[in-house]
């Protein structure tokens, strides 16, 4: 990225880059990979699909948070109902659940919830896939580290490495990291929390499609109902539409905080144009009067 001219990161976009890192790879992901040893697969995808209700709700008590609407909140609660009728009851393990497996699923989910909705104010720099290689590298590193220091590397046995284990791994590095995460980076620079957060809810589905394509497993109706139910909370999510407050405003004309519109006092014409720069919020609405540019600052 630095020989295509890409600017240098500075001390300030590394920390907070290693913050995010952090929060979304070493608790997240590595949490969900540690507690899945203990907690039933069904369970564990139930509770990582409360990540949408986490970013919600971080988003709306943050300083300067903005209030989810009817929709939105209706679409989170939408899914996760679906989400519950596709696992089905009889795959939540009916047994005791490890307790402590538990307690590192929610944490991750929720560590996975705050690195996100930090990661839409922290200081980055301007270039997504610069941003990205840099928490990747941060949280890299960082699993790195952890898992040396657990003793995993002791464990590692060469002779068991298969080449569907190796191929399994490129697909990961590649589709998972790569574009995925790219993507969720750059998403949540230019959306709002609550349609980002809605692959919790298309991931399982996109799993028993790719299972019945691939694996040839079978699709009941439960799982094409539940698969309908999650794509209306989608739809529910992605509509709404609402004028939030944003953080700060730059004003090249007088303009009325309560709506966000250009004051029509002393401007002659139809057409009122009023150019507003938003600074670390995005302003998620049409204007009925005029044009609004907007541009979200790093």
């Amino acid at each position: 990225l630095r020989a295509t001219g890409t600017a240098r990161p500075q001390r300030i976009h590394w920390r907070s880059a290693a913050i995010i890192g952090a929060l979304l790879l070493l608790i997240g992901n590595g949490g969900v990979c540690w507690a899945e040893q203990t907690v039933p697969s069904g369970l564990a995808a139930l509770l990582v699909t409360t990540v949408p209700i986490g970013m919600v709700l971080l988003n709306w008590f943050r300083r300067e948070g903005v209030r989810p609407g009817i929709m939105e909140i209706g679409g989170v609660v939408l899914g996760l109902l679906g989400v519950i009728i596709l696992i089905g009851s009889e795959n939540l393990g009916g047994g005791p659940v490890h307790r402590m497996g538990a307690v590192v699923l929610i944490a991750a989910s929720l560590s996975w919830a705050i690195g996100s909705i930090y990661s839409r104010q922290a200081p980055l720099p301007q270039s997504p896939l610069m941003v990205t290689a840099m928490q990747m590298l941060c949280g890299g590193v960082l699993l790195l580290l952890s898992g040396a220091v657990s003793g995993e590397g002791a464990r590692l046995e060469l002779e068991n490495v298969s080449l569907r284990s190796l191929v399994s791994l490129g697909y990961l590095t590649v589709f998972g990291s790569l574009v995925a995460f790219s993507a969720y980076v750059w998403l949540l620079r230019v959306s709002t929390p609550a349609k980002v957060s809605t692959y919790a809810f298309v991931n399982p589905v996109v799993a028993v499609a790719l299972g019945f394509v691939f694996a040839g497993e079978p699709l009941t109706p439960r799982t094409i109902g539940a698969a309908a139910v999650i794509v209306t909370a989608v739809v529910l999510i992605t509509r709404q539409r609402r004028l939030t407050t944003p953080a700060a405003l730059v004003l090249s004309r007088p303009c009325d905080r309560q709506t966000s519109r250009p004051r029509r006092e002393g401007l002659s014409g139809s057409t009122v144009e009023s150019r507003v720069k938003i600074v670390g919020q995005e302003l998620d609405s049409d204007f009925a009067v005029g044009r609004c540019e907007r541009q979200i600052a790093a």
